[in-house]
């Protein structure tokens, strides 16, 4: 009888290794996605900022943020837990014997994928002004030591999971999205907008110099999605990740219309970067109870989460919170939307869980912004955030880098 426990066990281990891939992929997507909807004379800063997360996110995930957000019962409080700095097996464990579904590597692997993902939206949304120094300190701290406190308070045993009726969050619309969603907010707040963005004749249209490498970055984001949602069953259930990967695409795919129809209805054009971010709110929003949703209900949130992107951006920009990419608009409304109908739809619809959803969010919201702020606020005052005005207008490629991404090209830029 042990070996198709063992083949079983094999076969789980596996999809998590590959959804693992998938995951790491989407640090690409983000990168082409940025690049693409800025200036060409920024694009080694983005390049470089999108490589540099993914090695923040995996060392201090492996130093500390793995045990902040699974401490184990001994060490984990309602708020707060640390099983001690590294990567180590309880006494007399092993790595294959550490779950039923898969080894102790092949989780902290698989879940260090999503932990720099709260950076690099942060990265989007503060783009083309920020000093690169104190984003990676900015990125260091929220990585090392925010993310994975909001993870444990779900995902480690906190006081959301203990809730009367538990707070649902299936893959992280509010614990990886809003997250990365608070902080890209309070950045792009504290710098304030690029110049020429908003005038006394009103705001100005700031295009992106690459609409293809973003359009590559958002089907590489929507491929890796297979593997963020699916990946989150933590097996390889046949039953499961097949609705999954259903709910998943339908959400992207509805995305996709909401934000082309709300966008045209206001614009009468067709903006193709409105419907890239339509998708992925789609995506964001379906990702908090992808297991749990039917087909009409993938639909409709995705649908829903695709036309609040277009709002959002017309939002952010009338208030004066300059966002270049629509990060802002995607993560933390779509989160929210996300993490919300948990609560209006699907097998776990109901007022109380509407209300727990609610303290999540709630919860998440008060603590990120806090430090997020607190984080920037401090940088700000010390070192400063923001290039100078001259760095700004010759491009941080060569102020920062002493490079261009298209040296033999000459550009409007």
């Amino acid at each position: 009888m042990q070996e198709p426990v063992q083949d079983l066990f094999t076969v789980n281990n596996l999809w998590m290794m590959i959804a693992t891939i998938l995951v790491f992929i989407m640090h690409l997507g983000f990168a082409t996605l940025e690049a693409g909807l800025t200036r060409s004379k920024n694009t080694v800063n983005i390049l470089f900022k999108n490589t540099i997360i993914p090695a923040i996110g995996i060392l201090t995930y492996a130093l500390i943020g793995f045990n902040l957000m699974y401490p184990g019962a001994d060490f984990a409080g309602s708020f707060f837990g640390f099983g001690g700095l590294g990567l180590s097996l309880p006494e007399g464990w092993d790595s294959s014997n550490y779950n039923a579904g898969y080894t102790y590597f092949t989780d902290f692997i698989f879940q260090a994928m999503f932990a720099a993902t709260a950076a690099t939206i942060v990265s989007g949304a503060v783009a083309e002004r920020v000093k690169l120094g104190p984003f990676i300190t900015f990125s260091i701290l929220y990585v090392a030591f925010i993310y994975p406190i909001v993870g444990m308070w779900k995902w480690g045993g906190g006081f959301l999971s203990t809730l009367e009726t538990p707070f649902y969050d299936f893959a992280g619309s509010t614990i990886v999205h809003s997250v990365g969603g608070w902080g890209a907010l309070v950045g792009a707040y504290l710098l304030g907008p690029r110049i020429g963005k908003y005038t006394a004749q009103g705001m100005k249209a700031i295009p992106g110099h690459n609409i293809p490498m973003a359009t590559i970055g958002v089907f590489l984001l929507w491929f890796g999605w297979f593997g963020f949602n699916g990946g989150s069953v933590l097996s390889a259930s046949p039953g499961l990740v097949s609705r999954v990967f259903v709910t998943t695409s339908l959400a992207a795919a509805a995305g996709a219309f909401g934000a082309l129809i709300v966008s045209y209805i206001k614009f009468k054009t067709y903006d193709i970067t409105m419907v890239l971010n339509g998708i992925l709110a789609g995506l964001v929003g379906i990702t908090a109870g992808a297991d749990q949703m039917g087909i009409l209900d993938s639909v409709i949130i995705g649908f829903v989460g695709g036309g609040l992107v277009v709002f959002g951006v017309v939002l952010f920009d009338k208030i004066k919170i300059d966002d270049p990419v629509g990060a802002i608009s995607v993560h933390l409304v779509g989160g929210i939307w996300g993490t919300l109908a948990v609560g209006l739809f699907g097998d776990l619809a109901g007022m109380s869980q509407v209300i727990s959803q609610l303290i999540g969010i709630g919860s998440t919201a008060v603590f990120c912004f806090g430090t997020a702020w607190l984080i920037f606020f401090t940088l700000k005052k010390t070192i400063g955030i923001r290039v100078d005005e001259k760095e700004e207008v010759e491009g941080l490629d060569i102020n920062e880098h002493s490079m261009r991404a298209y040296p033999d090209f000459m550009t409007k830029d």
